[in-house]
C-alpha cells in the first residue's frame, strides 16, 4: 500500500475506504506520518490526538466490516480549530489564559464531522483570540505559511489553512467572523467557504453564550483544496443540531447563471494582480455560459463599521479585561488599534447599529435577487507580508482598508466563498458571494471556476 494517501482529497478518500483499496487505519497513520514530517516548519497543528485518530479509524474500519455506513466522509482526516470545543482538549483559542479549559463536549460542528465519519488528527492555531488575518499567539507562537515563509498563513483560521495547504488532512475546520476562513483560504492558495449566518450549527459549552455581535455574524466552514470537496465538507458540517436555535436549513432552487463583477467596490485601490484575477474568473464564467455584468455593488463600508462596533461592543463588555491579562503584544496592539478606529458607542448607537443592520440586509438582498452571485476581491492587495499590521498604526490601517470586504460581508450574515486562482509563492484568489443559504449556487459557480484554473496542489 502506498504511503502517499495523505496526498487525496475528501472525497478520493472517502471512496478509496468504502471500496476497501484501503483501511481508514492506514490512510490515518499516513495523514499523522505527513503531519510529523512538515508540521515542524510551519508551526500549523498545536494540539495532537494520534490515539484518538487510530481509534475513531479503527472505529470506521470496524462499521465498514459489519456492513454498516460510517458516514459521508468515511475515514477522511480533518483538523479543527482551537477556538471551538472538542471534548478532551483546551479551548485555547490562542490564549495561555485558556490553555487549560478542557472542552468536555464537542461543539455541533465537531459532533457533525465526527457523526459523518471523519477523523479529526490535530487541532490548529489561531492568534489569540481569532483577532487577526496572522497567526502568531504567546501560546503556541507563530503558523508559517508553506507555501511562501515570507507571507501570513492568514488568520484567524491560519493553522487549518497552512495545516491543509502542506498536506496535513483533506479538510479543514474554521471560522469567520471578519474574514478568517476566507482570508486565510487565499494567502494559502486554497478554497475556503464562510456560509450564511446559522447554516452550521455552533455552540461552545466551555464559555458563555457569545453577545449579539457574534451571534450574527460568527460562522464555522470548511476549507479544501478541492471544491467537490469544500462541498462535502459543508455538506457534513451543516447538519441540524438542536443546541444551536440559529441553525437553518439550505435552499435549494435554479437560479440564472448571472453574476456581478465589481473590481473595486466603493472606491477600493484594488491592486492590478487581484483585477486581473478579477476578470480572468469573469471570462472563465462567461466562457461557460455565464452572463457576467460589471456594475457596483450595495455598500460595504457602512457594514464594515457597523460590523466593528457591534463586534468590538462584546469585546468591550466582556474580554477587554481578558486581554490585558492575556498581555499578548500582537492582540494589544490590534485591539488598541480597532479602539482608535471605532470609538465605543452608547445604548442608544448600538440600537441603531441594529436597526441599521436590517436595511443593509435588504438592499443586499434585492442585488442578489437580480445577480446570484457577486465577484469581488477577497483583499484589495495580495497576501501581506507576515505580521504586517503590527508593524505600525499606519501599517495596520493599511492592512483594514484592504480587507473591506471581510469585514463588511458578516454584518448581514451572507455566505462568501474563496476560490483560489493560483498558488504556488504568489497566492491569488477571488471571493463570491451570495444569497443568504444560497451556498449552492457559489459552490456551482466555484466549480465553474475551478474547470478553469485548476485545483490547488500541496505545498512544501
Amino acid at each position: 500500500m502506498t504511503t502517499d494517501l495523505w496526498r487525496l482529497g475528501a472525497a478520493e478518500t472517502a471512496a478509496l475506504i468504502r471500496a476497501r483499496g484501503a483501511s481508514a487505519v492506514e490512510v490515518t497513520r499516513s495523514a499523522l506520518a505527513r503531519l510529523d514530517a512538515v508540521n515542524p516548519a510551519i508551526n500549523a497543528v498545536v494540539q495532537f490526538m494520534p490515539d484518538q485518530a487510530l481509534a475513531a479509524a479503527a472505529a470506521v474500519d470496524k462499521a465498514l466490516a459489519r456492513g454498516e455506513d460510517p458516514g459521508p466522509l468515511a475515514g477522511v482526516p480533518v483538523t479543527i480549530k482551537t477556538n471551538v470545543d472538542q471534548a478532551g482538549f483546551a479551548t485555547s483559542n490562542g490564549l495561555r489564559l485558556q490553555k487549560d479549559l478542557v472542552a468536555q463536549h464537542d461543539s455541533p460542528v465537531v459532533a457533525n464531522l465526527k457523526r459523518a465519519g471523519a477523523v479529526v488528527i490535530g487541532r490548529t492555531n489561531t492568534p489569540a483570540f481569532s483577532l487577526r488575518w496572522f497567526t502568531r499567539n504567546s501560546l503556541h507562537g507563530a503558523t508559517k505559511n508553506p507555501r511562501n515563509a515570507a507571507l501570513t498563513p492568514g488568520g484567524s483560521s491560519g493553522g487549518a489553512a497552512a495545516a491543509l495547504a502542506a498536506g496535513i488532512g483533506a479538510l479543514a475546520h474554521g471560522t469567520d467572523i471578519g474574514g478568517s476562513v476566507r482570508y486565510p483560504a487565499y494567502a494559502c492558495g486554497l478554497h475556503g467557504l464562510r456560509p450564511s449566518l446559522g447554516r452550521v450549527p455552533a455552540v461552545n459549552l466551555s464559555g458563555p453564550d457569545r453577545l449579539i455581535g457574534a451571534q450574527l455574524m460568527a460562522v464555522s466552514g470548511p476549507l479544501a483544496r478541492s471544491i467537490a470537496d469544500l462541498r462535502l465538507g459543508f455538506a457534513a458540517m451543516a447538519q441540524h443540531d438542536a443546541r444551536d436555535p440559529w441553525w437553518s436549513p439550505g435552499v435549494l432552487g435554479g437560479q440564472p447563471k448571472r453574476a456581478a463583477l465589481c473590481v473595486r467596490p466603493e472606491g477600493l485601490a484594488t491592486a492590478p494582480e487581484v483585477e486581473a484575477a478579477l476578470r480572468a474568473t469573469a471570462v472563465a464564467l462567461q466562457d461557460a455560459g455565464w452572463t457576467i455584468v460589471e456594475t457596483a455593488i450595495p455598500p460595504l463600508r457602512e457594514p464594515a463599521r457597523l460590523q466593528a462596533l457591534l463586534w468590538l461592543a462584546e469585546t468591550r463588555r466582556g474580554q477587554n479585561a481578558a486581554i490585558v491579562k492575556e498581555a499578548d503584544p500582537d492582540a494589544s496592539f490590534v485591539y488598541a488599534q480597532m479602539e482608535r478606529l471605532c470609538p465605543a458607542p452608547d445604548f442608544g448607537g448600538f440600537q441603531d447599529a441594529l436597526q441599521a443592520r436590517i436595511r443593509f440586509c435588504r438592499e443586499w438582498s434585492v442585488f442578489l435577487a437580480r445577480y446570484p452571485v457577486a465577484i469581488m476581491p477577497v483583499s484589495a492587495e495580495p497576501p501581506f507580508a507576515d505580521q504586517l499590521d503590527v508593524q505600525s498604526p499606519e501599517d495596520f490601517d493599511r492592512v483594514m482598508e484592504a480587507q473591506l470586504t471581510q469585514v463588511g460581508l458578516p454584518l448581514m450574515g451572507l455566505p462568501g466563498l474563496t476560490v483560489a486562482t493560483a498558488w504556488g509563492a504568489a497566492p491569488m484568489g477571488v471571493q463570491l458571494v451570495g444569497a443568504r443559504l444560497r451556498e449552492d449556487v457559489l459552490l456551482d459557480a466555484a466549480a465553474t471556476i475551478e474547470a478553469a484554473f485548476g485545483s490547488p496542489d500541496i505545498a512544501l
